[in-house]
């Protein structure tokens, strides 16, 4: 399946006439760019939505959005906010054997006996996490000397039915050696964690040509 990496870019008089206040109301924005392909009955199973998307932040002159999707978006919001730059990925991309990433992710574990799901708390048991789902879910290996966690932020809004909703996203930096080439092209266009619609997930990665795990 090719892949559409997109720049979403927001000057300061879209993103107040956008209404982009919090972590729902870019959500709302990012999947305005796209065909909706799932019904209803798939969107209550959880089927993927096919988009990724990652807050870069912004300044006074605007903000940007790094998207992935397997499908092309709008050229602008609603046809007249911002920019949108897109071109496919290359079809030898993932074929490297490791890469320098950055990626957000919200890090939840299920507590075993009441199955609910717990945030993982500091930025070292974060990045046990990461290091730990890389292995067994995600495709991946990690330098762990090279394993940084930048910054976990907090974000709480509420949903298109009016719920509460707080997430935790860890900013996590560092090298990654490819273990299961088919998982990982998963975990590339699919995302990884939880929270993807809300911008959590996208992994962002630059191929090494160098061996740092030498």
């Amino acid at each position: 399946m090719s892949m559409i990496a997109s720049v979403l870019h927001l000057d300061r008089p879209a993103v107040k006439a956008l209404r982009i206040t919090d972590a729902y109301s870019l959500h709302r924005v990012v999947y305005s760019l796209y065909d909706d392909v799932r019904d209803p009955e798939s969107k209550q199973t959880s089927e993927s939505s096919g988009i990724l998307y990652a807050d870069q932040g912004g300044d006074y002159k605007g903000r940007k959005i790094l998207m992935l999707a397997n499908r092309q978006p709008m050229a602008a919001v609603g046809g007249q906010h911002g920019e949108v730059l897109s071109k496919p990925i290359p079809d030898n991309f993932l074929e490297h054997s490791q890469y320098r990433f950055k990626v957000i992710v919200n890090p939840t574990r299920r507590d075993s006996a009441s199955r609910k799901l717990a945030p993982v708390r500091g930025r070292e048991a974060v990045a046990q996490w990461f290091a730990e789902r890389a292995a067994t879910s995600w495709g991946f290996a990690i330098a762990t000397e090279h394993l940084q966690v930048d910054k976990v932020e907090i974000q709480q809004f509420k949903d298109k039915q009016q719920r509460q909703v707080t997430i935790a996203q860890a900013h996590v930096q560092g090298l990654l050696r490819i273990t299961d080439p088919a998982q990982f092209k998963t975990s590339f266009s699919q995302g990884i964690g939880r929270a993807r619609a809300y911008g959590c997930g996208l992994l962002q990665i630059v191929p090494v040509l160098d061996n740092p795990f030498a």
